[in-house]
């Protein structure tokens, strides 16, 4: 399996139903910045599969974009009022 990284994906929808459909792919997968953002961690295999189910609902106007973040951009990242959690996160058990 590939390493995980950042994503930006960013969409703009103009039907509501579609947007709805959209919102539910992406909220499974990563957390909402914003109204049309949202922030993934993902291998080259989700976002592959991920780029492909919301194709699937997206109308021929609608747009998509997914921004690939490499780890030291994304350690940059600043947010008002939140504290800066874009590192990786950390495993919760041992393996022995």
């Amino acid at each position: 399996m590939s390493e995980k990284c950042w994503y930006l994906v960013s969409y703009d929808i103009r039907d509501s139903k579609r947007w709805r459909r959209a919102y539910q792919q992406l909220q499974g997968r990563g957390e909402r910045i914003h109204y049309s953002l949202f922030r993934c961690r993902l291998d080259r295999t989700e976002l592959e599969r991920l780029r492909w189910e919301l194709e699937a609902v997206l109308g021929q106007q609608d747009d998509l974009m997914f921004i690939r973040l490499c780890p030291r951009c994304a350690g940059t990242i600043r947010e008002r009022g939140k504290v800066n959690d874009w590192s990786p996160p950390t495993n919760r058990f041992e393996v022995f």
